[in-house]
């Protein structure tokens, strides 16, 4: 993730210059962004915040719609299916990354048939457990897999979803057998852990965090290369004993591919002052959340470096999906 720390550290230095105005004074009618996750997610808390200030500066309402399932993927295709007009983008994430390498049939191609925006936001998991489970750190719980192969079972917001695959990577770099339990979203496989169903999840920090400070979980490490503030005695998977470990969701906005570039450009430049914004930072810092900004291309070049990095991590894991 080293290029998202890059962004997180100049993507927000210089914001964009007011574009030019884009065909026709764009846009002239509320604009749709698609969320590929339920309510209640991740995505869903990034997404509203970032909807809510970025229609502020357009003059016109964004509408949040989520449309969850296959990882993101109906609501990828749903926008690659669009008209390329600007009103309806799209929240893509690491999950459509992953996705492109782990299903084997997509009717769409993610690296071609969406145009990057900007970064959104990253968002650290946090590995956590129920209490019933007998692990206060990452070197027990690896100890405890070990000790019980597959039998721990582990929740995630669906197939080839960041959660998903940080446990792939989890179970290959600590050579470990945690079975795994698939969900619509991060907050039902949430509900389910704190029920004590699942016993563990890479769950993203703002769902994971309240169940947290009510004692209804226990947190293991943080699975991004450095600490994270909210929780900054927490240490990281790679300091608690899988060394090179290193996992973080992101969030980036996406237009259908033949979006004309002005709208692309108008997109951008809005998108980036909304995320300077000191209380759309705030709103995120509360819940352990970075915004990321970046130029266009710099959010083409994330796509890229993820695309080739989760090929890798699905080839050697021999993960697949169809």
């Amino acid at each position: 993730m080293k290029i998202i720390t890059r962004f997180l550290v100049a993507g927000l230095a210089s914001v964009a210059a007011p574009a030019a105005l884009a065909q026709g004074g764009y846009p002239t009618k509320p604009v749709r962004l698609v969320l590929g996750f339920p309510p209640g997610s991740a995505a869903d808390v990034v997404g509203r915040i970032f909807a809510a200030r970025l229609g502020e500066d357009l003059k016109q309402s964004i509408v949040v719609e989520n449309r969850p399932g296959a990882g993101s993927n109906i609501a990828a295709e749903f926008v690659v299916r669009s008209p390329a007009d600007g009103y309806t983008l799209f929240m893509g994430s690491i999950a459509n990354t992953i996705n492109a390498s782990l299903y084997k049939k997509l009717p769409f191609d993610f690296g071609r048939d969406l145009a990057a925006v900007t970064g959104i936001a990253s968002v650290p998991n946090l590995l956590v457990v129920h209490p019933s489970l007998p692990v206060r750190s990452v070197k027990e719980l690896v100890a405890f897999a070990k000790a019980h192969p597959n039998e721990i079972l582990y929740g995630s917001s669906g197939n080839g979803t960041s959660p998903h695959l940080s446990a792939v990577l989890f179970n290959s770099m600590a050579r470990v057998n945690m079975v795994h339990v698939p969900y619509k979203g991060s907050p039902q496989a949430v509900t389910d852990l704190v029920a004590g169903r699942v016993q563990v999840m890479f769950a993203p920090i703002s769902t994971a965090l309240p169940f947290v400070k009510a004692g209804k979980l226990r947190p293991l490490a943080a699975s991004t290369a450095r600490r994270t503030a909210i929780v900054p005695d927490l240490p990281t998977v790679a300091e608690a004993g899988v060394k090179g470990f290193e996992t973080a969701i992101w969030f980036a906005l996406f237009a259908p591919e033949a979006t004309p570039r002005d709208i692309i450009e108008r997109l951008n430049a809005a998108a980036v002052r909304t995320l300077a914004d000191g209380d759309v930072k705030s709103k995120l810092a509360a819940q352990g959340i970075e915004p990321i900004g970046g130029t266009v291309a710099q959010t083409a070049e994330l796509v890229r470096t993820e695309l080739d990095k989760w090929a890798q991590v699905v080839r050697e894991s021999g993960a697949t999906l169809d």
